[in-house]
């Protein structure tokens, strides 16, 4: 009898490096398909913002299946208009456009720059990461991941990330949009200085550009906030998020300024903002109302734990550097029950769901810094 490792490696393209199955999830927990038990700080990589399995959410995904999986855009969709009052409030913006994807959400804001502004060229910043699809790919910097697929359709030019004075040198009356992560989280949560993102805002402005904050990896109460930028004086033109709106329900989307919106026929989608996605988004959304007041404090919790590593936090997205020993620290902290991410070759990523108990980050604190004397 073929094991999930034979199939995989017969029948799926080998584009993820893997070496353990996860069945089961409850709350902050996991179960491995031998039946190890491990504190889930990677949590899909902060996608399950409400914990494993949340029986609220559950249960809205569960009666929301019984009624209708699907409806075409061609028709009001159950939940659809709902969940969009609900972000668009939080984020004290404009219009909501649903996708599938944070990759798809960013595709959406190129376009919608595009379309607003009549320009082509965007800037965005190094070791930022907004997606795999062609026109997010053309904006993320990664040399190894970008190259090969290029010519990609999207000028873009790379900034370094948190310097201004180098962003204006890029800027011109030909940029549509500066894309950029109000934190970088795939490089291991770096954290840019306080001037940066209203910096942005002044440079997009007189630029007459438009400034796009991609959210996915920080929305949804991520840092303490609804949404990273949110910690700054300024609102940028559209944001994209994802991630941990729906609980692993694939959804993302965009949220725009008054004034900036697709019209009849400039986009859409099979898929997005279907029934059980707008369900799961209602049901995660109230979720995460009642646990944001605790995030702050629980991303101080993880600091002061994490003082010896020189953590970088903002609510509960934690990073350090470790260096080349960062792979040997997660190995350790899987050997001992506890999963955490290697981002950027050199980081530690801590990116835990936001119900997580103050007894569960002591527990992953003690192993970590366990793992970080050992190796």
């Amino acid at each position: 009898m073929p094991t999930t490792k034979d199939l995989d490696a017969k029948y799926y393209m080998p584009a993820f490096g893997r070496n353990m199955e996860i069945v089961r999830g409850k709350g902050s927990h996991v179960w491995d398909s031998t039946g190890n038990k491990y504190l889930d700080l990677v949590a899909g990589i902060a996608v399950c913002s409400t914990g494993h399995c949340h029986p609220a959410v559950t249960a809205a995904i569960c009666k929301q299946a019984q009624m209708l999986i699907h409806c075409s855009n061609l028709y009001y969709v159950p939940g659809q208009a709902e969940l969009a009052a609900k972000l668009s409030k939080a984020s004290e913006l404009g219009k909501v456009f649903f996708s599938n994807s944070g990759a798809e959400a960013n595709d959406a804001a190129i376009k919608l720059a595009i379309r607003h502004t009549g320009r082509h060229e965007f800037v965005s910043f190094e070791h930022d990461f907004h997606g795999r699809t062609v026109g997010s790919l053309a904006c993320t910097h990664k040399p190894a991941i970008r190259e090969p697929f290029e010519p990609l359709g999207v000028p873009c030019k790379f900034s370094p990330y948190g310097d201004l004075e180098a962003l204006k040198s890029v800027v011109t009356k030909k940029t549509a949009a500066v894309i950029f992560e109000p934190i970088q989280g795939e490089t291991g949560v770096i954290i840019p200085p306080e001037d940066f993102i209203p910096g942005i805002r002044d440079i997009c402005d007189d630029a007459g550009a438009l400034m796009v904050c991609d959210e996915v990896q920080t929305g949804m109460g991520r840092t303490g906030k609804w949404f990273a930028f949110q910690h700054s004086s300024v609102k940028p033109d559209i944001i994209s998020f994802a991630k941990g709106v729906a609980s692993g329900i694939p959804m993302g989307g965009i949220i725009a300024r008054d004034g900036l919106e697709f019209t009849a026929g400039e986009h859409g989608s099979t898929f997005a903002g279907g029934p059980i996605a707008c369900a799961a988004g209602l049901a995660t959304f109230d979720v995460i109302k009642s646990a944001l007041p605790r995030v702050a404090a629980k991303g101080e919790r993880f600091r002061s734990g994490l003082a010896g590593l020189n953590p970088r936090a903002r609510g509960l997205m934690v990073g350090f550097t470790a260096g080349e020993k960062a792979p040997a620290i997660a190995d350790y902290c899987r050997e001992h029950g506890l999963l955490i991410n290697v981002a950027g070759g050199v980081n530690v990523r801590l990116v835990p769901p936001l119900i997580i108990e103050n007894r569960e980050i002591d527990q992953a604190v003690g192993i970590i810094n366990e793992a970080a004397d050992s190796v």
